[in-house]
């Protein structure tokens, strides 16, 4: 019996240092467009940015652009609408997550956003792109039904929701809202 024991011991041992030294992959790459609500961009065979559709067609109002941040961290202060609010479309700041650069672009009209699109985002391997397939159209949801970047980060996908979230309070301070 004591030799099983030990036996039992020693294996779980080695399992236990093989799971505590896997190490996933940081290097983010751009994926093929994969899209949602049917919204796709790109080429076959080149690297691409994926595109993500939100629930309704963007206008064809002027975008503004803005630069790269290398920042993760998510600071999303609290939006609300004002008599300020230029209608139009704005691109949010791309944010650098550890799996993967997220960027979103946002519709708005009448003082409300009506349309948040996910320009890019974390799509690099098979597993961040299954995470990014439920977790970016319930971000877009939460954004749209909230109509500010006060959303709640998605489980599993910590990173690419606070690069979410950063990115599109980024596009609101441009909006004014």
């Amino acid at each position: 019996m004591p030799k099983r024991a030990s036996l039992a011991l020693l294996i779980t041992g080695i399992a236990l240092a093989l799971l505590l030294n896997f190490k996933t992959p940081a290097a983010p790459m751009t994926a093929p467009a994969i899209a949602f609500g049917g919204a796709t961009s790109g080429s076959a065979g080149s690297a691409t940015t994926t595109v993500l559709a939100g629930t309704t067609p963007a206008s064809s109002t002027p975008t503004a652009s803005s630069a790269d941040t290398t920042s993760a961290a998510t600071t999303a202060a609290t939006t609300s609408t004002t008599s300020a609010t230029k209608p139009g479309t704005y691109t949010g700041t791309a944010v650098r997550t550890q799996y993967g650069t997220v960027q979103v672009k946002l519709t708005v009209a009448g003082g409300t956003i009506t349309n948040v699109q996910a320009l890019q985002y974390p799509s690099n391997n098979p597993h961040s792109s299954s995470i990014s397939q439920y977790a970016v159209p319930t971000l877009i949801q939460e954004a749209l039904q909230t109509q500010s970047a006060q959303i709640n980060a998605v489980s599993g996908a910590t990173y690419t929701s606070q690069g979410f979230v950063q990115s599109l309070q980024s596009a609101l301070s441009q909006a004014g809202v």
